[in-house]
């Protein structure tokens, strides 16, 4: 894959975050590595309408812009800690979905246990403590937060996760959103969960 191919599938993802309304027009980031090289949506622009040529190149190690000409998004530096933390994850994914930040406000946590889908790609969904976005407070902790987990809660912000490629990210992303959906509506109706002996199962799958 060239950089530029690299660069068109970032942009593809993000305006297909913004398309299954997973994030707003502005809001969200997606990145991807790339070599010593990590690809990021920009600040500021429609994340609608994103194209390869709109995504920001930054070095892996310095987190310098190699794109001065483009807007960094504020979560960069979130995005490259972990990078380096992860040596196994090449795709990041955070966005604002609505019922995963409903949950974010919430003591209450996401069910993953409801059906086995999200349980065997989910596992048990941490939360963050809230930070400034935008901030090396946020970065830090969150990038403490990846190295055990692919997908996790921003208290009071969002939702972020992680993978060896952007499909893989993405799916966990989207998947969350579910599982988000059904423990809100699971209110709504008597639902039994997977039970330990097939979690345990589940598990071993994963």
């Amino acid at each position: 894959m060239t950089i530029d191919e690299a660069k068109a599938q970032v942009a593809l993802f993000m305006t297909r975050a913004y398309g299954r309304g997973l994030t707003t027009a502005t809001g969200g980031n997606i990145s991807m590595r790339f070599g010593d090289i990590m690809l990021i949506t920009p600040s500021g622009k429609d994340k609608g309408s994103l194209v390869g040529e709109d995504i920001a190149e930054v070095e892996m190690a310095t987190g310098k812009n190699l794109t001065p000409e483009k807007k960094l998004s504020i979560e960069t530096e979130m995005h490259r800690l972990v990078y380096l933390e992860r040596s196994d994850v090449n795709a990041v994914v955070h966005s604002h979905p609505v019922f995963s930040c409903l949950f974010t406000a919430s003591d209450e946590k996401i069910n993953t246990t409801l059906i086995a889908e999200s349980y065997f790609l989910l596992d048990e969904v941490e939360k963050v403590p809230y930070r400034l976005m935008g901030t090396p407070e946020l970065a830090r902790e969150v990038a403490k937060y990846a190295t055990d987990h692919n997908v996790l809660l921003l208290e009071n912000h969002g939702a972020i996760a992680f993978g060896k490629t952007l499909i893989a990210a993405f799916d966990r992303l989207e998947c969350l959103e579910q599982a988000a959906k059904l423990t809100y509506l699971s209110h709504a109706v008597t639902t039994r969960g997977i039970n330990k002996e097939e979690r345990d199962r589940i598990a071993q799958m994963r």
